[in-house]
């Protein structure tokens, strides 16, 4: 089960994620696992990328959106005790941002979600890289493990993945990868970016600090 306490976790808009919602998919209804405070399904909502939003969230969190009444559902809730009351084949859009690595079993609660969703929607989610280059240095030059309050090595992150273990993870689920990208590839800027072009993108998946991904059911 995923414990934290950081506000950084509970206050972002995810508007890069949104803006990865298939044309056909929006205007539906979307759910998000991890809601925090409500503000990305609320902004969802008031800028036309669903007509219809609801949000799960581990924690009631003081002064935040979690009771506007602009959502038309809201529940606090575990999702790995796997009891959702939701309708099967409902939702256009599951949002799960920063999640997956929180749990104990992230490949149950892939398998699980995935019921609620339409025949044609979409799933779209953002996990942190473990082969971010701070990460392999610490790790590897720094022989250092030691877990940090926020970051990939976030000490309530229980799982890890690299690209092709987010690969794996969403395929083995009966799951088609549509678009995996992250910030650094739509960027283009930067020393980072530079460098990395000089050694015709060989060092991508070093740079990306975590990847977004939308699928949809085979």
């Amino acid at each position: 089960m995923y414990n934290f306490n950081h506000s950084k976790y509970f206050s972002e808009v995810r508007v890069e994620l949104l803006e990865l919602i298939p044309e056909k998919n929006r205007h539906g209804n979307i759910l998000e696992i991890g809601a925090a405070g409500c503000d990305t399904l609320l902004y969802a909502k008031k800028h036309g990328f669903a007509n219809k939003i609801f949000g799960v969230e581990l924690f009631k969190l003081q002064n935040s959106n979690q009771d506007d009444p602009m959502l038309d559902g809201f529940k606090i809730q575990n999702i790995e005790e796997y009891n959702l009351e939701y309708d099967l084949d409902f939702f256009d859009v599951i949002l799960v941002a920063d999640v997956f690595e929180h749990l104990v079993d992230p490949y149950k609660t892939l398998d699980y979600i995935q019921k609620f969703l339409k025949k044609d929607g979409v799933i779209i989610s953002s996990i942190p890289n473990f082969c971010y280059f701070e990460v392999m240095k610490k790790v590897f030059i720094g022989r250092d493990f030691g877990y940090t309050d926020s970051g990939i090595l976030d000490r309530t992150h229980l799982r890890f993945f690299c690209k092709k273990n987010i690969i794996d993870f969403f395929e083995n689920s009966k799951l088609n990868i549509s678009i995996i990208t992250s910030s650094f590839e739509k960027e283009n800027k930067g020393k980072k970016y530079l460098l990395n072009k000089l050694v015709f993108g060989k060092l991508t998946d070093f740079f990306i600090f975590q990847y977004f991904i939308v699928a949809n059911k085979k």
